[in-house]
């Protein structure tokens, strides 16, 4: 089972979330969840029990106002065990849902998590698949891409399509640090989708 207390980066809470990263920065700088949701200490942190309110935060915009929200929130962020139902005399608003999606992603990343591996013997420490020599960001760059289930197992032979999935949702809540790759250097394997060039016509 997942570990609901647990804090997560900024970018974690994110990819679970289904939101962006600045959309996440914003529940904390706003306080649009709760001050026990989320930390300050040494960078910033989200508990993975609050993704199913961040999610139901910016899913739910077009329904309900911004203070109806936040105050949804608050009001069943404060109740122990926590209730994901909440009703007044002219709202109901049920938030299993979101909670079911967070836990699901969050299940999943933990499952990523455990197929990643960084061995400085392998590549050089760059992160690959466990048990191959498959760049985790490569697979994720490429299906990003476009790259569909098939071409990629062409091109890595041994590669599932579960794997797939997990590298993609490892990549999105641990983006690599520095300069983004191009597309070549991202998927060597992978040929562009076309070469053809065409000349340019001269000024009469």
């Amino acid at each position: 089972m997942s570990d609901r207390g647990e804090l997560l980066t900024v970018s974690e809470a994110a990819a679970i979330a289904e939101v962006s990263v600045r959309d996440v920065n914003r529940v904390i700088d706003e306080h649009i969840v709760p001050e026990d949701l989320y930390s300050l200490k040494g960078g910033r942190w989200l508990k993975a029990d609050a993704c199913a309110f961040v999610r139901f935060y910016f899913v739910a915009a077009t329904k309900l106002t911004a203070n109806e929200r936040s105050h949804v929130i608050h009001t069943l962020s404060a109740t122990w065990p926590r209730r994901w139902v909440y009703t007044d005399e002219l709202l109901t608003v049920r938030l299993e849902p979101f909670l079911d999606a967070t836990q699901a992603r969050h299940a999943s990343l933990m499952q990523a998590r455990e197929m990643v591996i960084e061995d400085p013997e392998i590549l050089g420490g760059t992160p690959v698949i466990r048990g191959t020599r498959i760049p985790v960001y490569d697979v994720a760059a490429s299906a990003a891409a476009g790259a569909g289930h098939d071409r990629l197992k062409a091109a890595y032979p041994g590669l599932a399509g579960a794997q797939i999935e997990l590298a993609s949702l490892y990549a999105e809540a641990n983006p690599p640090r520095g300069r983004p790759r191009g597309a070549r250097a991202a998927s060597p394997r992978l040929p562009l989708v076309s070469e053809h060039k065409v000349a340019r016509r001269q000024r009469a």
